[in-house]
């Protein structure tokens, strides 16, 4: 750590010279260097962060005495000690006022002291703390350096730095999720972290301390930062800490990127092997099979065909468009991973449509469903990316041959697509849960389809407009119990007379004969038709 001015004055060699401030000043500042002259005017010797020595002949001279302090301050100096009784026996007062008034310390001596003892113990202590930074740069450099050769894990990179710093470090992403962390009490540490970090602000080099400030640098290469490294409770941006945590940044970029690197390629030769299933081009189960499982696909008693499907807000910047489809891919393949699944995945459609053929396992725990736990996982992980509206999973038939499987997802996209426009929230949807009311989300906006429900109902539905939605009601349950009066008088607490009535109101109004199975099922679809819209 660098001494300061009060440190200096701390010294028995200054002690000894009895120092007296004459004017006050920052005495907490570092100093770079000690610089002994008795020279007037030291703008052409002095680089910045020194404390000067003089024995006061600049302050004995009247034409030089006003304005010594100035040309200190502009030549970068913090501070001056004068030694009395050689040049001068006081500092002269007006001196004195210029320093408070420059707000420059200045110390007088009341005793002589050998100044090449005072420069000797504080350069020795300089040039020990500078080769200590030197040395903990390198050794930082070396760390993290082996850390990236090696290919450690972003966690243990994290880890590492956390050690360096003797204090946690949190890596997150550009949502303010934690991604990895270091540190003894997760709680307190982890607590309310997206809120805390957007409004925390950061501190960077040369920064005053800061109690509230966190130490933080972002991670990946400007202007495609994806993440921060933050060590939350170093609030001095201390040389140290920055190096660590800049050094450390860096591994964790170079990780992601040699991870991106390896994992394109792997993606790219799993989205080759399915596009070849899907249009027939592998014809024997053996190929298929050893292909798919050099791929890092688990052999499986069952196989299943997914396609998620994902709505994103339009955006005329193709840049994070691209970005952001390279996320929901990252996010689908971390989703599986991290459930110690396999699969081959490939997106299509410009990263909106992305089909999956996952080896199932068996149940861990009895009572429970690990494809209904990986497609929670998969909507959870892809739903927290920025532009992100909705994520849908349609799942295919189960199949014992990757082959079979494969060609479930003609399936599984077809119900994925209609998924994406159905209201309901499930995990993931097969054939049987879209049916109708999946072919009416499909063709909802054919301005046909909408004008045949519009020619059914348009009667009702001016009714409706200017009465309310009492008989649009009734018919909606009159519909769903597929004509049961009985059930319906039941539904809704109406006595036999009173529905009898307003269902010959609805008839009428309707021109259509409720009794007619025919007639019930195009006013049901223009119904669905309506609640779709």
């Amino acid at each position: 750590m660098q001494l300061t001015i009060a440190d200096i004055l701390a010294l028995p060699v200054v002690r000894a010279g009895q120092p007296e401030v004459v004017a006050e000043g920052p005495l907490d500042q570092s100093v770079r260097w000690v610089h002994v002259s008795d020279l007037a005017d030291l703008s052409d010797l002095l680089e910045g962060g020194e404390l000067v020595l003089t024995t006061g002949r600049a302050l004995a001279d009247a034409a030089t005495r006003d304005s010594y302090l100035e040309g200190l301050v502009a030549a970068g100096a913090i501070g001056v000690i004068v030694e009395l009784g050689v040049h001068i026996d006081e500092v002269p007062r007006s001196v004195a006022m210029t320093g408070r008034g420059l707000g420059f310390p200045v110390i007088a001596l009341h005793r002589q002291i050998r100044f090449v003892q005072l420069t000797e113990q504080v350069h020795r202590a300089i040039v020990a703390d500078q080769y200590g930074e030197l040395e903990f740069a390198r050794t930082a450099h070396e760390t993290f350096t082996e850390l990236s050769m090696r290919r450690a894990s972003v966690d243990e990179i994290v880890v590492a730095a956390a050690q360096m710093l003797e204090a946690p470090v949190v890596l997150e992403d550009l949502n303010r999720q934690v991604v990895s962390f270091a540190g003894t009490d997760a709680a307190s540490l982890l607590t309310d972290w997206e809120r805390r970090s957007r409004l925390t602000p950061e501190i960077g080099t040369g920064s005053p301390p800061a109690p509230t400030a966190w130490l933080a640098r972002p991670v990946g290469a400007q202007p495609q930062t994806w993440g921060r490294l933050i060590a939350p409770y170093c609030h001095v941006a201390d040389n140290r800490s920055i190096v660590t945590i800049e050094r450390a940044a860096q591994a964790i970029a170079l990780n992601r990127m040699t991870e991106q690197d390896r994992s394109s390629l792997e993606l790219r030769a799993q989205g080759g092997l399915v596009d070849d299933l899907r249009h027939n081009r592998i014809h024997a189960e053996a190929e298929a099979s050893a292909r798919a499982f050099a791929l890092g696909l688990s052999p499986s008693p069952v196989y299943v065909a997914m396609t998620i499907r994902v709505r994103d807000t339009a955006s005329t910047d193709q840049l994070l468009v691209q970005q952001r489809r390279a996320r929901i891919l990252d996010a689908v393949t971390h989703a599986i991973n991290a459930g110690r699944d396999t699969a081959l995945t490939s997106a299509t459609e410009g990263g909106r449509r992305i089909d999956v053929l996952l080896s199932r396992r068996h149940p861990t725990r009895p009572g429970t469903d690990p494809l209904t736990d990986i497609c929670l996982a998969i909507r959870h992980s892809v739903n927290r990316i920025d532009g992100v509206t909705r994520c849908a999973i349609g799942v295919g038939p189960d199949a014992t041959q990757i082959i079979d499987t494969a060609a479930g997802l003609a399936e599984s996209g077809h119900v994925a697509d209609v998924a994406l426009a159905l209201p309901d929230n499930r995990p993931f949807h097969r054939s049987s849960d879209t049916r109708l009311r999946g072919l009416i989300a499909l063709i909802r906006d054919d301005p046909r389809v909408q004008a045949f429900a519009e020619t059914e109902l348009r009667t009702l539905l001016e009714h409706r407009a200017k009465h309310g939605d009492e008989l649009f009601t009734l018919l909606r349950r009159y519909l769903e119990l597929g004509g049961n009066k009985t059930d319906l008088a039941a539904s809704v607490n109406l006595s036999r007379p009173t529905l009898y009535a307003r269902l010959d109101t609805l008839s009428r109004l309707l021109g259509a004969d409720l009794n007619d199975a025919e007639s019930r099922t195009s006013l049901h679809t223009a119904m669905l038709i309506i609640d779709a819209r």
